[in-house]
């Protein structure tokens, strides 16, 4: 194996390592959050109002497909929403930074079956997107922010106007595994889970690596960082 081709593969693992720094905890912010119709990644729009109607619990992840923190958390998103969809959960994407085609892309390669629209398709987007705007009411300090999260419960959302809830909770960084799965259970009247220490969760945490392969070499190329 050769020098650079080593070298390679050490700094994709210390970039996989990395990306796995900036959990969060599921905090409540008082900020507005306001009702959004967005193009579907797919085509057609979405309203999120009408969305979450019949919804026990709504979850807005917003990603991009560049982000490394995004891709640790792409796989467990999409097992909560295998898991709990039939319970009441709705999980719905919110693309950001990148063109229509690279969020289709994503979508495939990281096995993404929850819908997705999209706030914005470029880089220069980053200071005057809607995500920027939302995230920094709730006390994001991040660069890019991303992955973003909002939970939402349907029955307490604000009824007619622009906004949806005035206390939100958010997650301002990467999920704390655990932490949201018990949150997300509670939020839908389940029962605590009796999965084994290192289930859910274990399960999930060596695919991260293999796709954060192409974020790195987006890295490397100048795209921009966390």
């Amino acid at each position: 194996m050769s020098f650079i081709k080593a070298s390679l593969i050490i700094l994709v693992l210390t970039f996989a390592v990395v990306a796995q720094g900036e959990q969060a905890p599921i905090v409540e912010r008082e900020f507005e959050y306001k009702d959004w119709t967005l193009k579907n990644i797919d085509g057609g729009e979405t309203n999120l109002r009408s969305f979450a109607q019949g919804k026990k619990l709504v979850m807005v992840v917003y990603w991009a497909p560049w982000c490394l923190n995004w891709n640790h958390d792409a796989a467990f998103v999409e097992e909560l929403h295998q898991k709990y969809s039939k319970d009441g959960l709705s999980i719905i994407g919110v693309g950001l930074y990148d063109p229509v085609t690279s969020m289709k892309r994503h979508q495939r390669s990281a096995k993404l079956t929850f819908p997705s629209v999209y706030d914005s398709t470029a880089l220069t987007d980053r200071l005057t997107s809607d995500h920027y705007n939302r995230r920094r009411a709730a006390g994001d300090t991040r660069k890019w922010g991303t992955p973003w999260y909002v939970f939402l419960e349907p029955e307490k959302l604000l009824k007619g106007g622009d906004v949806l809830a005035t206390k939100v909770p958010v997650i301002n960084g990467e999920l704390i595994r655990p932490e949201a799965e018990k949150f997300i259970r509670e939020k839908l009247g389940l029962a605590s889970s009796a999965a084994a220490p290192g289930g859910l969760a274990k399960r999930f945490e060596a695919a991260p690596l293999a796709k954060t392969r192409l974020s790195f070499e987006v890295e490397i190329l100048g795209l921009p960082g966390r």
